[in-house]
């Protein structure tokens, strides 16, 4: 049986437990990204060696936050770089736990 002086600690553990977070979404989801650039960069310079580099990121709302829908996400610029050519892709990561998708290359530079 719990005593009455140990209700207000068990409160305030569980409250702060509950206040508890992780970290923000944009770091957890960044690792992700950085494998899904690197890999389609390595497959579409036919580069195994080919590797990514962070250029930018952010955490973008939608344009219109309709009352059911509409997911805030993550969006990462990153270069990959290999085999004397290089890319950079735009990775988008959905909140909703879909998963990272690279868009198209933006620029491929062969020398």
């Amino acid at each position: 049986m719990t005593s009455r002086s140990s209700l207000p600690a068990l409160a305030a553990a569980l409250l702060a437990a509950g206040c508890a977070s992780g970290p923000p979404f944009i770091d957890v989801k960044q690792p992700d990204a950085m494998q899904v650039a690197t890999r389609r960069g390595q497959f579409e310079m036919n580069c195994p060696a080919a590797t990514g580099e962070l250029l930018s990121r952010e955490m973008v709302e939608p344009a219109i936050r309709a009352r059911f829908g509409g997911q805030d996400r993550a969006e990462y610029t990153i270069g990959v770089a290999g085999c004397g050519q290089r890319t950079t892709y735009l990775v988008i990561c959905a909140e909703d736990g879909s998963g990272c998708f690279a868009a198209g290359t933006r620029n491929m530079i062969r020398p």
